[in-house]
């Protein structure tokens, strides 16, 4: 990797908006489970489907594995030339928050109920922080790739903004949890 790859990053204005994506989606998470009580934690719509504690402990473990992909990149593939960077990543902010395509979470981000919802949010909220400052520090965050298994290569910049985006489409997942009929409508607080 030559000096000029390393010096690929984002724009200040890039890293103001990714920093502002991972903070309001962060915070959209923590009010969307904030007061549910343990049997709310553990609802779920259909057989087989993630509660909402799964569905923490799935972003937590895949905001890691996102930091990992990241600490790859000085490795990686060189992004193809000519790449328009910015229609991917409005790309990223628009489409993958929607849920109107499912994808079946790799084995290795699935969650393995091993924890606390309150350990799961602490998991994911420690883990946004070092994503958070990933964002300030990491070298050569453009310029290299590395492969989503479904949307194409992303630059690191673009692993973060997903990690925002899969919060955010998460997040409404568990709003719709706590909408469907049957879920408990007592709450009593995080359960420790």
């Amino acid at each position: 990797m030559s000096s000029v790859e390393t010096l690929l990053g984002p724009t200040p204005r890039e890293k103001a908006l990714a920093a502002a994506y991972l903070g309001s989606t962060r915070d959209e998470l923590i009010d969307a489970v904030k007061d549910l009580s343990p049997a709310q934690w553990a609802f779920q719509r259909a057989r087989g489907e993630w509660c909402a504690a799964e569905v923490v402990e799935h972003l937590a473990i895949l905001e890691g594995r996102i930091q990992i992909l990241i600490a790859m990149l000085p490795r990686a593939a060189p992004a193809e030339p000519g790449r328009n960077d910015a229609d991917i990543d409005e790309f990223i902010i628009e489409t993958v928050p929607r849920r109107t395509s499912r994808f079946q979470a790799p084995e290795t981000s699935r969650p393995k109920r091993d924890c606390t919802p309150a350990e799961a949010l602490h998991l994911f909220t420690e883990s946004r922080r070092r994503t958070g400052h990933l964002l300030e520090t990491a070298n050569c965050l453009r310029g290299r790739v590395v492969p989503h298994p479904v949307l194409g290569p992303w630059d690191g910049y673009q692993w973060i903004l997903a990690a925002a985006a899969h919060t955010a489409r998460h997040t409404d997942q568990i709003r719709e949890i706590k909408s469907a009929e049957g879920f408990p409508r007592s709450s009593a607080g995080l359960e420790t």
